[in-house]
């Protein structure tokens, strides 16, 4: 598949995946999404490739979540409802399981903005290193839907603890690179112009090692993981999230039936 808004680039063992819609901050669209889903499926049987560097192109940022302006369109009143929403919502998600299943670890090189989906894509990574100017941040409840979206209330309180998760989640707040580090939410800080090659450096160190045990030892760290299910977990936010969907989505349509009636 020829991707439109992503960058895929292979040296040797390591491949390097890069959003890339930069001048939306790498904003989530229906197309990426597609690409994303697309990509990561190629991976499960991708042997050949041991590691993976997740990034972002542009200055801005590695991802500033989805693209809700794209996300409203092709939508009508009387077209939306609930099951529509749940559906593409579960249809996101999916990334986030393939993302974990796959037998490479992945590397987030975080560097700017890592908003909503973003901070979910640079969670469901294995390590994630961050440049000085990063801001991470559970956007999703500053947008009116659920503060725990795409996989957040499965990764972040194992990340960070239940408590520092909780207050993510219900506030939206937006979380400094030294602050996420220190939460353990980052592993490594280095200034931005050093992100690239620390993460190149990094994942040369594991593609020196057995694919296959890379691949078996992501497997145990997913059983430990697993402690609950996370399908329970995505299943739960996807039906939060599609009935918040809809009443935003809603909320937005009217705005505009009355924005163009009172022009």
């Amino acid at each position: 598949m020829d991707y439109e808004t992503l960058v895929y680039e292979i040296d040797g063992a390591i491949g390097t995946l890069t959003m890339n819609r930069p001048k939306s901050v790498n904003a989530v669209n229906r197309q990426m999404m597609e690409e994303l889903i697309d990509f990561w499926e190629q991976r499960q049987l991708d042997f050949d490739t041991s590691v993976i560097i997740l990034t972002g192109a542009g200055e801005k940022g590695f991802c500033a979540g989805f693209d809700m302006k794209d996300a409203t369109q092709g939508y009508s009143r009387e077209g939306m409802n609930p099951e529509t929403i749940y559906r593409q919502q579960s249809r996101f998600s999916v990334i986030l399981k393939l993302m974990r299943s796959c037998p490479q670890p992945i590397i987030a090189a975080v560097h700017g903005y890592a908003m909503g989906a973003g901070m979910s894509f640079a969670m469901a990574s294995d390590i994630r290193l961050a440049s000085r100017d990063a801001v991470f941040c559970a956007a999703y409840i500053n947008i009116g839907v659920g503060g725990a979206d795409l996989a957040s209330s499965y990764l972040l309180w194992r990340l960070v603890g239940f408590g520092k998760a909780a207050e993510m989640c219900y506030t939206g707040d937006r979380i400094p690179a030294e602050e996420a580090y220190r939460i353990g939410l980052v592993n490594e800080l280095c200034e931005r112009d050093e992100l690239t090659a620390r993460a190149g450096a990094v994942a040369q160190n594991l593609a020196y090692k057995s694919p296959f045990a890379l691949h078996l030892t992501k497997e145990v760290l997913n059983a430990g993981l697993n402690a609950s299910c996370m399908d329970e977990a995505l299943m739960m936010e996807n039906r939060n999230q599609s009935y918040m969907l809809t009443m935003q989505l809603m909320k937005y349509l009217e705005q505009q039936a009355q924005d163009q009636e009172g022009s």
